[in-house]
């Protein structure tokens, strides 16, 4: 068994999530970072790799909540490269770094779990099941995305299309990597299209 995984993501409407040189851009309307941020409320735990954390140090909160009143802070970091004063460690909020077996990096105000060498997503998730952690809102970056529907571990997909064009071949995308995240790739069904402010956001649900 594993949690009810659900990916939130924005991108400019050429498909891209930052710039050629991982320089961050905003891409959601006031209104989409709205539900963004509600959308944190609903859900055990929040999900990021660590690509993330050292690229943007994002502090993974629900705004004015408590330590007991926040959701799950959850790094995916193999190698355990998550900095030690970074955000994800400030403990405003339970957090989680998910590691290989062999890493020994510890962390204040983290847990480390070990979870298989090499590393395997599905025994991750499988042991955040057991601890209670029933759904999971997966907030990037694209190899962690990829990762999650490459393994066959993604339940919805939510994409804020923004008004912005960012452009250049090596730019990142919601679902990055080295190639195609699954043969003929991954089907799936539309629930909703909504406009909000001067983008669209999109719902689907994995077949």
């Amino acid at each position: 068994m594993r949690p009810f995984i659900h990916v939130n993501c924005a991108m400019s409407a050429d498909g891209k999530i930052a710039g050629c040189d991982r320089t961050q851009v905003r891409i959601s309307s006031d209104e989409d970072l709205a539900r963004s941020k509600g959308l944190r409320k609903k859900y055990d735990a929040i999900l990021v790799g660590v690509g993330t954390v050292i690229a943007d140090d994002p502090h993974l909160t629900i705004k004015g909540a408590s330590f007991s009143e926040n959701p799950l802070r959850i790094v995916i970091d193999p190698n355990g490269r998550t900095p030690k004063g970074s955000r994800i460690t400030d403990g405003r909020a339970p957090s989680i770094i998910l590691t290989d077996d062999l890493c020994t990096s510890k962390w204040d105000n983290a847990e480390a779990m070990r979870c298989g060498s090499p590393f395997s997503l599905t025994k991750a998730l499988e042991k955040l099941y057991r601890l209670g952690v029933e759904n999971v809102l997966v907030e990037g970056g694209g190899r962690t995305i990829a990762s999650f529907f490459k393994d066959g571990c993604v339940d919805r997909f939510t994409v804020f299309v923004g008004n912005i064009i960012i452009g250049g071949k090596d730019a990142p995308t919601p679902v990055d990597g080295d190639g195609w995240v699954r043969n003929n790739g991954i089907e799936m069904k539309m629930k909703s299209a909504e406009v909000l402010g001067d983008g669209v956001l999109i719902t689907y649900d994995i077949r």
